[in-house]
């Protein structure tokens, strides 16, 4: 039997947040859609000396003034039916530069009800989980030559070096931020030679732009040269929109390289915002120039626009020969 919602929220502030007192929390909310509203509960239970900021009922000056009041290290839990905005206050990163520590729960409106429950499993911290495959990813990546992403009938293939991984698993050891968007499960990368990147992929899903997860009736086959998609020859008019978009503006690149922890979602486990599952249990890329995590010569940052979340109906993945992911899980 799985774990409720308050004892899935007591873990993540305790193991993944590593909060307690004297340490002080402060939870903003909105009673927007059911979901904020269960989580929201299950926050006041776990943080019952919290301050409590309902965004609707709140000036932007108001909150700003109770931030003001926190120390570094605090906690501050943001649970939002869409995302909150105080005008020109770009809310994490004003309380990241204060050295808080951040919960996040964006767009949960987007959310349908009976994905609910997909969602408050996928928020569970397994801290041995995630403590012991993720670091054990990040080496193998970190010294790789080449990694194979197998489909049934497809082979992408990195001949090449990759970026420094980057891990997204609730430990923020030497990090300069602590915490961020729940929920998390993440190991990501991307190739240092974007044309060593060469093959074909089958994606099953992929974001549109409403950031919505889109799942065709067949996998759509894409094939990639030198790191940018030349053909997809079978893709559904959902698919070609994407692409037609993306190439109106800059090269179809194939950047982000993602390896996925969260076993709460699956290829058939879903949730329906792109941000919440692209941590799912399996591959991602992204699609288009942008990635602001890596800056490279001839990615400008600034001009760069799209990065969009596609996940590959993987059957295996090998680094330097080596199987590290099969039949749904990793083997790290």
């Amino acid at each position: 039997m799985g774990l409720s919602i308050n004892e899935i929220v007591a873990g993540v502030i305790r193991d993944a947040m590593e909060f307690a007192p004297p340490e002080q929390a402060m939870i903003v909310f909105d009673e927007d859609c059911g979901l904020t509203t269960q989580l929201t509960e299950a926050y006041k239970l776990a943080l019952p000396e919290a301050i409590l900021i309902d965004f609707n009922k709140t000036t932007p000056d108001e909150i700003r003034t109770a931030i003001d009041t926190l120390a570094p290290k605090d906690l501050v839990v943001m649970v939002q039916s869409s995302s909150f905005r105080l005008n020109e206050f770009r809310f994490r990163l004003e309380l990241f530069n204060r050295s808080l520590k951040v919960i996040e729960h964006p767009h949960l409106g987007r959310i349908p009800e009976h994905e609910w429950p997909t969602y408050i499993a996928a928020l569970e911290y397994d801290k041995e989980y995630y403590r012991s495959v993720g670091p054990a990813l990040k080496r193998k990546i970190d010294s790789a030559s080449r990694i194979v992403v197998s489909c049934e009938g497809a082979e992408l293939v990195y001949e090449t070096p990759m970026e420094d991984a980057k891990l997204n698993i609730g430990d923020y050891t030497g990090m300069k931020n602590t915490g961020g968007q729940f929920p998390i499960g993440e190991v990501f990368t991307e190739p240092t030679n974007m044309s060593g990147v060469n093959g074909t992929v089958k994606l099953f899903a992929f974001g549109d732009n409403k950031f919505r997860v889109i799942v065709p009736e067949q996998p759509v086959t894409v094939v990639i040269k030198e790191g940018i998609i030349v053909d997809a020859p079978d893709a559904p008019p959902e698919f070609v929109a994407i692409l037609d978009q993306i190439r109106a503006d800059e090269l179809l690149w194939v950047r982000e390289l993602g390896f996925g922890m969260n076993r709460a979602m699956t290829k058939t486990q879903r949730v329906i915002d792109i941000g919440s599952y692209e941590r799912m249990c399996g591959i991602h890329l992204s699609l288009g120039q942008k990635h602001t995590i890596y800056a490279k010569p001839g990615f400008p940052k600034r001009s760069s626009r799209y990065h969009v979340d596609v996940f590959v109906d993987v059957t295996q993945v090998t680094i330097d020969g080596e199987v590290v992911f099969a039949d749904g899980k990793y083997l790290v």
